[in-house]
């Protein structure tokens, strides 16, 4: 099954997620992705990965437009592509306020705007060397860079939720990383980037879905589904965007109940609202062979580029990254 990527979000140390890149590639995986949140700085694991990987492609999914500056992001991105021999892909996204406010202490106002713009300077900035940008929500006198990138255009893809940032997609990216997508998303997806697409004169045919879809294999169905209870808890929990996606997704009454327990500060709650069917319908988890055929799925139905993202996190992490690897690999 080709066109596959696997995605790191936290868990492992840089060193264990280039030795999973390598693995990754040996076994005929499409890309290697790289969050950033908590999980450490994905600039420098990427060209941890650039250096340990000839062939796969490596993406940040994604960077927030919110906690570097947009000429930041653009020598960051040129320098993981110069190492990579060209092999770079930018996703940038909005990320959420609950965490760019206070765990940043950056202002978090007008997302799509800021996605808009910080596009804009950075693919001015890798053209021509230099921008001057007098945006929305970015405003640059002047800035040039000091050295030459490997290529002036980098592929540029955009994190989406909701209708809106997917049709800004559909305006200006090369691609669209969703998230938790059920089997019906990318369909629904394709619509508004269509709609986006059309308004700036753009194929939409040519814009890439992808999804990261949460992961867990086991052997032991019951096991790989007890393993992907607490990041659904958490994701649906402590981020209302998150929330809203799941209940939109056809889990509305399970939505809720995990939104109330979490803000009452019961975690065990939380994760006892989070029922196997929302699991099952929003990642590929269960055993080897049901996951590969929950990937075939996703891609009958519209989805370019598949996106394994396990959640593990402390002891045996690697053990449990490397074990969705090597389950959900293409055969």
């Amino acid at each position: 099954m080709p066109g596959i990527g696997i995605a790191f979000s936290g868990g492992l140390t840089a060193t264990e997620i280039a030795d999973c890149a390598e693995r990754a590639e040996a076994l005929g995986y499409e890309s290697v992705w790289v969050a950033e949140g908590h999980g450490g700085d994905q600039f420098a694991i990427l060209a941890a990965c650039a250096l340990r990987t000839r062939r796969v492609r490596l993406g940040t999914a994604i960077t927030s437009v919110f906690v570097r500056t947009a000429p930041t992001i653009a020598m960051a991105a040129a320098a993981v592509d110069e190492l990579s021999g060209g092999r770079f892909v930018l996703g940038l996204g909005s990320s959420h306020r609950v965490q760019v406010v206070p765990e940043h202490g950056v202002e978090y106002t007008k997302p799509l705007a800021r996605v808009r713009d910080t596009a804009a300077v950075v693919r001015e900035l890798l053209r021509n060397g230099e921008v001057s940008h007098a945006g929305e929500t970015v405003r640059i006198e002047h800035f040039d860079l000091w050295f030459r990138p490997r290529r002036d255009t980098i592929p540029i893809y955009v994190s989406a939720l909701f209708p809106k940032m997917t049709e800004l997609c559909g305006e200006i990216a090369d691609g669209l990383i969703l998230t938790r997508s059920t089997l019906k998303t990318a369909a629904s997806a394709r619509t508004h980037i269509a709609a986006g697409a059309g308004r700036a004169g753009r194929d939409a045919a040519r814009i890439e879905i992808s999804s990261l879809l949460p992961a867990s294999v086991d052997e032991d169905r019951n096991r790989a589904f007890a393993a992907a209870r607490p990041g659904l808890a958490f994701y649906a929990g402590f981020f209302p965007r998150y929330n809203r996606l799941i209940a939109e997704s056809g889990f509305p009454e399970e939505a809720a109940a995990i939104g109330r327990a979490w803000a009452a500060g019961d975690r065990s709650a939380a994760e006892h609202a989070v029922t196997d069917d929302m699991i099952s319908a929003t990642g590929v988890v269960g055993e080897p062979a049901e996951c590969r055929e929950r990937l075939e799925a996703y891609r009958a139905l519209g989805l370019d580029l598949p996106i394994v993202s396990p959640f593990a996190r402390g002891p045996g992490a690697r053990e449990k990254f490397l074990a969705v690897i090597e389950a959900c690999a293409p055969r």
